[in-house]
């Protein structure tokens, strides 16, 4: 796809400015010095707030501003290509539906919505408009993350069988001082706390590493905050390939993620931008008493302190615009972020019920779906 595509902001807060839209500054000034016409333009926006209507009138001169997502997308639908959603959680699924059913695609913010209804329907509503539903599953997109899934499909450490996700925070991310900087912690916005904040990038790593999908799962969560919602979860999951734990909270003592990837013949080890990949010279690891092991340590600068992970979204945006390109309405980073809230709900169910293992339903992604997608 080689034209500009036109895209209208709905929510113009602390990760669209930082993330999103510095992105798209960034992508355009690289455009234009290689001599290059740039592929996105932004020609609407629409927030709640007067002040950061202001902010965004002021980023980007002549652009027409909206208080209300239903005004934007009735006004602007004939100038635009697509919607980018970065509201609060609990609005993501009614202005998804807005937009693609006046023909617009969709790149929207995790988690994809907060009830497994929302997100169901989003999906049906994505297929049935022939648009593209893309995630922001920016994770993903992690020059360390990248590296990690380099070496697993090199072989190099076996089949994985056995994976561990920690992700510590020392509080909530705080929104833009001029609208509800706690929003985070509001269920009524949020729809939940850390588990439906961090959860979706949680899941669908989890996802790639294990190459399944889980079959049963057990959750626990608490809060020690005055806000109605919990921030301290972790979960058991159990897949077909083995089994994943993960841990995340806001009451962490320091801003880090940890992660480790075992496999028949050695493991990675991510903490932030440093990786650790542990192999036996002499093949097999697992089950074997006597192992010569070889460990290889890098950096990989992935600024995971920088919370907007503003240089992971363009390689994201180049596989919304290949989705646009391809057809893929529902392709496979829309399905599983239809399972990542079927995980999170889930996981909730559990902890009410005194952290009891819950059997999940087949968590296949439907190809032919997928297939008929591409074809219509």
């Amino acid at each position: 796809m080689k034209r500009t595509l036109r895209g209208a902001i709905v929510g113009y807060g602390f990760i669209m400015e930082k993330g999103h839209v510095a992105a798209y500054g960034e992508r355009a000034e690289r455009m234009r010095a290689e001599g290059r016409t740039p592929d996105v333009e932004i020609v609407a926006v629409a927030d709640v707030c007067r002040e950061r209507r202001e902010a965004a009138a002021k980023r980007f001169p002549g652009v027409r501003t909206y208080s209300d997502f239903l005004e934007l997308v009735d006004a602007e639908a004939g100038n635009l290509d697509f919607v980018d959603i970065a509201t609060p959680p609990a609005k993501h699924a009614a202005v998804a539906r807005a937009a693609l059913a006046r023909g617009l695609h969709v790149l929207c913010e995790k988690p994809l919505a907060t009830t497994i209804t929302d997100a169901r329907d989003m999906l049906d509503s994505a297929l049935a408009a022939k648009r593209v539903l893309f995630p922001c599953h920016n994770y993903k997109h992690a020059p360390v993350i990248r590296s990690v899934r380099r070496i697993i499909e090199s072989g190099a450490i076996g089949r994985v069988h056995l994976v561990t996700l920690q992700t510590f925070r020392n509080t909530h991310a705080r929104g833009v001082s001029e609208w509800r900087p706690d929003w985070r912690r509001e269920r009524r916005h949020s729809g939940g706390g850390i588990a439906m904040d961090h959860g979706s990038h949680t899941f669908y790593l989890a996802f790639e590493w294990m190459r399944s999908y889980p079959t049963a799962l057990s959750g626990r969560m608490s809060n020690m905050s005055t806000f109605d919602t919990e921030d301290d979860f972790s979960c058991s999951l159990k897949f077909p390939t083995g089994v994943a734990t993960a841990h995340l909270s806001w009451q962490a003592g320091v801003r880090k993620v940890i992660y480790t990837i075992h496999g028949d013949h050695g493991a990675i080890r991510v903490e932030d931008d440093h990786i650790e990949v542990a192999r036996n010279r002499a093949g097999r690891v697992v089950g074997n008493a006597n192992v010569d092991w070889q460990f290889e340590r890098q950096e990989i600068p992935s600024d995971w302190m920088d919370s907007s992970h503003a240089t992971w979204f363009n390689t994201l945006f180049d596989g919304f615009k290949k989705a646009i390109a391809e057809g893929q309405w529902v392709g496979k980073e829309a399905e599983e972020s239809f399972l990542c809230i079927q995980l999170i709900q889930t996981a909730y169910a559990s902890a009410q019920q005194g952290s009891k293992e819950l059997p999940l339903p087949e968590l296949v992604l439907d190809e032919q779906v997928a297939l008929a997608s591409s074809r219509d």
